[in-house]
This record gives C-alpha cells, sequence and structure tokens, in this order.
C-alpha cells in the first residue's frame, strides 16, 4: 500500500546535505518511507551504476535501480525499496556517503602510487 506523504520527505532531503534543485522525491513514497524515487538533475549513468551498486551493498535495501527517462533530460531516477528497518532516505545517504568513500581510496591509492612512480610508462 503506497501513501504520499510530503512533510518527512521534505525534511529528510535537507538532511543530504545536497542542494534542494539537485534531488527531488517524485510522487509515490510509501509513508514510511521504505519505498522512494528521487529524481536527480544533471546525472546520467557515470553516477547511476556506481551509485547503484553502493546502496545494493546495504544489507537493508531489498532494491536499487536507476532510470534515465529521456536521453534529451538531463536527470536520473533512483528508485529504492528497503526493510523496515530502515528507510529509503537513510539508505541514499550511506550510499552517497559510501561512494564518496570508495573514490577516496581509490584517488589516494592512484596519487600514492604516482608519488612512488610506481607505473609503466609509454613514449
Amino acid at each position: 500500500m503506497e501513501a504520499t506523504s510530503e512533510a518527512p520527505v521534505t525534511n529528510y532531503i535537507a538532511l543530504l546535505g545536497v542542494p534542494e534543485e539537485k534531488i527531488e522525491v517524485l510522487p509515490g513514497a510509501s509513508a514510511d518511507l521504505t519505498s522512494v524515487t528521487f529524481s536527480i538533475k544533471e546525472e546520467d549513468h557515470t553516477l547511476g551504476n556506481s551509485l547503484r551498486w553502493a546502496i545494493m551493498q546495504n544489507p537493508q535495501v531489498d532494491f536499487c535501480g536507476y532510470s534515465i527517462p529521456h536521453p534529451s533530460e538531463a536527470k536520473m531516477n533512483v528508485r529504492i525499496q528497503t526493510t523496515e528497518r530502515t528507510n529509503a532516505v537513510d539508505a541514499m545517504n550511506k550510499g552517497l556517503d559510501d561512494l564518496k568513500m570508495v573514490c577516496a581510496m581509490v584517488k589516494g591509492k592512484l596519487v600514492q602510487r604516482l608519488e612512488e612512480g610506481d607505473y609503466a610508462r609509454t613514449d
């Protein structure tokens, strides 16, 4: 049973630390927020696939998928469904944090290897 609940969703979005115009919750979110579809502007498959992967690492997430509604629209929709022990907004927040951590680790390793000169050079 899906019911729209605008007030709690608005309050949660502010917690994500993302500019309001960047992300929005589409109509149809469940009242307990265990099932939410987010629309993220100016993003595509580059973020979509990696964010979906990061969110699915959370054992409290039952489903996460993303779609690009139309190639001419600069937005991506992310659908998250969770168990009753968490909600989709918290799962999105954790996924974003986890993805940032992975990116920081990769960047750290790259910088380390470059500083060590531990790479092959081609001329």
